[in-house]
């Protein structure tokens, strides 16, 4: 029977739901399904292929055989804290081309290919061409002036109090409600941009804007998107003063990603920005070994393993 069933393959990301929650439960594979099982043995199934991205919360345990059947499907799994805010590790079931690998490092040792990236990633995110004649330190700095005047103005507009952006990740109760709730909805976000970044074969930690980090490009990416989606979506929760807001922001953010359609357009994004640096991925070298056995076709990502 086992022989006339088709092999597991990943599905593009574009065709998936975005990021679903998990906590106080067993993940598992159970009569070849991928479910959780509550306390009381209820079993509740997950299309696991059908997801880009799994947040495991306090509370979740995942047996072996789930964590392989999400690296084969191409699903992201990210251990969280609370509310999704503290990332403790993550599963890497993309990033496996060396040539994207190797392009995305050429663009960023590079002086002047960096600045071509980080020029088009200041176009896309405020829809209008930098300044002239600025360095990198200097395009951040415009940024982050920016960035704090847009937040002011989206709260001021669904009438929140905004002092500043301002967090503990080790004290989720202190932050204000505003921070709260931005906290969860750039978690989300964060996410499904990792789960693209590795679904495209690139690196999460070699950034343009952002260094020094693990997520470093997955900052760059998710930035692009965030005052479009997210951000909006986190004042307006704030501004209602819900009994459970980290949930409610889950819920919209997963119904923006829907409607926005944001899956479908963050791998032609990252594609678009690295190819401001106008150079081409390396070819192979002559004296490299091919593979003994060649790549199968798939129907999933480039980064998605066969």
């Amino acid at each position: 029977m086992a022989d006339l069933l088709p092999s597991l393959k990943p599905i593009q990301i574009k065709d998936r739901l975005s990021i679903l929650y998990i906590e106080y439960g067993n993940l598992d594979v159970l009569d070849g399904a991928f479910v959780v099982v509550d306390k009381t043995g209820v079993r509740t199934h997950i299309p696991v292929g059908g997801v880009a991205c799994l947040m495991l919360e306090p509370g979740t345990r995942i047996s072996h055989a789930a964590c392989a059947l999400a690296a084969r499907v191409g699903t992201l799994l990210v251990w969280v804290g609370e509310a999704g805010v503290r990332l403790y590790s993550a599963g890497q079931p993309g990033g496996a081309r060396s040539d994207k690998l190797l392009y995305q490092a050429r663009l960023a040792l590079d002086d002047g290919l960096r600045l071509k990236v980080v020029r088009k990633m200041y176009a896309m995110r405020f829809g209008e061409e930098p300044p002239q004649r600025r360095s990198v330190d200097q395009l951040r700095g415009i940024e982050g002036a920016r960035v704090r005047e847009t937040y002011k103005r989206i709260a001021a507009k669904y009438g929140v109090e905004w002092k500043t952006r301002n967090y503990d990740t080790s004290d989720w109760e202190k932050g204000d409600l505003p921070n709260r709730c931005l906290s969860s909805a750039t978690a989300c976000l964060y996410g499904i941009a990792e789960a693209a970044v590795l679904a495209a074969g690139y690196a999460p930690a070699i950034g343009f804007i952002h260094s020094g980090k693990p997520l470093s490009f997955v900052y760059d990416v998710a930035d692009i998107y965030k005052f479009d989606t997210v951000v909006p979506a986190a004042f307006r929760i704030a501004a209602r003063h819900p009994v459970n807001p980290e949930q409610q922001v889950r819920i919209a953010c997963r119904d923006i990603f829907r409607e926005s359609r944001l899956l479908e357009r963050i791998i032609p994004g990252i594609e678009d920005m690295l190819a401001a640096g106008e150079i081409e991925p390396p070819e192979r070298c002559e004296e490299q070994i091919s593979p003994v056995i060649p790549n199968p076709e798939f129907i999933g990502d480039a980064g998605h393993r066969a």
